[in-house]
């Protein structure tokens, strides 16, 4: 049985990649489409991809009226949070794609998730390498007291620390907080230049041209460091098969998880 989606996002940089690979797809289903620019119009005609007759809508409300098992969030931190809860409220599981949410929206999230008795999967960067930084990173956090990150993205990126930064530092909380020799409190100067602490990790983002998506999580010790990068080429590809498999298996557990490796054998 075909697993009926609604994909909010699109029309987007990373949702029309994901929507072009769901229409070769032998087992998930487009149903409905949210994208506020190409509301009124059918995404096959705007993707150039005859597969994909589903309609387009201008919020997830409206587009919730047609069934659906799974409800994919690839918008904006600003609406993201109200989608999926709307979703979750229709008896939706969820996959978020979104960056920007705080860990205070994913409490909430969870929350209603677990009252619903449905599964949602949050995931920063659907990349396998991602995956492995995040898992190589949580184990150097055990040997390791002292690291920091730094993300990097496209000038235009609004939402700062990105998500996969977020993600990154919140896995590596559950192992313990970084442990800087001098705390923020204490440095001279401009504290800012320091970057920020987000749970339990020094974060700095960079916003400039020629960048796409890249973290990289630098571990220090005496005479020694490790250093761990993820970085993404121009095309939303390494992204398109994760987001697949996390569609497939949300429906899997009650709840809130995140991470992709949650749904992986690793």
């Amino acid at each position: 049985m075909s697993i009926r989606i609604i994909l909010a996002g699109a029309t987007g940089w990373a949702g029309s990649a994901l929507a072009l690979a769901i229409a070769k797809s032998n087992d998930i289903t487009l149903v409905s489409a949210v994208s506020r620019t190409h509301a009124q119009h059918i995404l096959g005609d705007v993707l150039n991809e005859p597969l994909l007759n589903c309609p387009v809508y201008a919020s997830a409300q409206e587009a919730l009226a047609h069934p659906c098992e799974v409800f994919f969030d690839f918008t904006k931190p600003d609406v993201a949070k109200s989608n999926v809860l709307a979703a979750l409220h229709q008896g939706v599981h969820v996959v978020i794609g979104t960056s920007g949410l705080t860990d205070a929206d994913y409490a909430e999230i969870a929350t209603v998730a677990e009252h619903c008795r449905l599964g949602v999967l949050a995931v920063g960067n659907f990349a396998l390498t991602v995956v492995l930084l995040q898992k190589f990173s949580e184990i150097a956090a055990r040997y390791i007291p002292q690291w920091e990150i730094v993300d990097y993205a496209h000038d235009d990126k609004k939402d700062a620390p990105s998500g996969t930064a977020r993600e990154l530092a919140y896995r590596l909380s559950n192992i313990r907080p970084s442990e800087p020799t001098i705390q923020l409190a204490q440095t001279h100067g401009v504290v800012e230049t320091r970057g920020t602490r987000v749970t339990g990790s020094q974060i700095h983002s960079i916003r400039l041209p020629g960048y796409t998506i890249s973290v990289e999580i630098i571990f220090g010790m005496p005479d020694q460091k490790l250093i761990i990068r993820h970085d993404s080429g121009s095309s939303a590809q390494p992204y398109v098969d994760g987001a697949l498999l996390a569609i497939r298996k949300v429906n899997t557990f009650v709840g809130l998880r995140r991470g992709l490796d949650n749904v992986l054998d690793l």
